[in-house]
């Protein structure tokens, strides 16, 4: 059986209700638009492991996502969605592409949270874009983007406040949309929330727990990442 989907670090596969799928976490990873790539044992089981348990906390909180159910350690049931093809980064220090494209040192806490949006396309190599390409691509309307905005904002001080209790600084992060397949009026948060997507920096050394690791070849990358989630399942116990 082939999988529906299959990205850079996940899968997906259909499952008996034409509503629902089954995401499966690999352990594969990549970075700089898949230049660089490796396989890590039990990065599947980690950020999936990680991924539930922030999703379930998240809909405690009131954020609708397309989570349903974790299946084993490295496969989910999710609700089937059409993704947005407007990716949503949020940013409340300065790390990264932010500061190459602007020449700012890393650890800058900004003022406000900073939004930026991508076209979700790895041939593009996901660029920027604004509110005026969005519209004219009709990747979303106003009021979608709006939405957008309004979502990535509240999951940001929700995620501050969780991750804060965990110890980590949340540097930036990056989220994904759908529109629900069997509800296409409703958007959800969609895909994972793991070291993957977010940065996240230790509160009391600064020390880098998120892909940045693999990134920049600073090692430990699953030690890191297993760190992670030991931290987060106590904060959600």
């Amino acid at each position: 059986m082939n999988p529906l989907y299959e990205g850079k670090a996940k899968r997906l596969w259909a499952t008996e209700d034409p509503n629902v799928l089954r995401m499966e976490f690999k352990n594969d990873a990549t970075a700089f638009n898949g230049e660089k790539k490796a396989q890590f044992e039990n990065k599947g089981r980690l950020n999936n492991a990680i991924s539930t348990l922030i999703y379930g906390f998240l809909e405690k909180e009131g954020v609708p996502t397309h989570f349903v159910r974790q299946i084993d350690e490295t496969n989910v049931e999710v609700k089937k969605v059409d993704i947005l093809m407007v990716e949503v980064i949020i940013r409340n220090f300065s790390a990264g592409s932010f500061c190459k494209r602007t020449g700012i040192e890393e650890g800058r806490q900004f003022s406000q949270p900073i939004i930026e949006f991508c076209i979700k396309s790895d041939e593009l190599g996901d660029p920027l874009v604004n509110d005026d390409y969005i519209r004219e691509l009709a990747l979303a309307t106003a009021d979608e983007l709006a939405f957008l905005r309004q979502s990535a904002l509240k999951v940001n001080q929700i995620l501050i406040d969780f991750f804060a209790k965990c110890g980590l600084k949340l540097v930036d992060f990056k989220l994904e949309f759908g529109r629900l397949a069997a509800d296409p009026a409703t958007i959800v948060l969609a895909d994972e929330i793991s070291p993957d997507g977010c940065r996240l920096w230790d509160l009391k050394t600064g020390e880098k727990m998120d892909k940045d690791r693999f990134r920049r070849d600073l090692g430990n990358v699953m030690e890191a990442y297993a760190e992670v989630l030991e931290r987060v399942k106590e904060a959600t116990a």
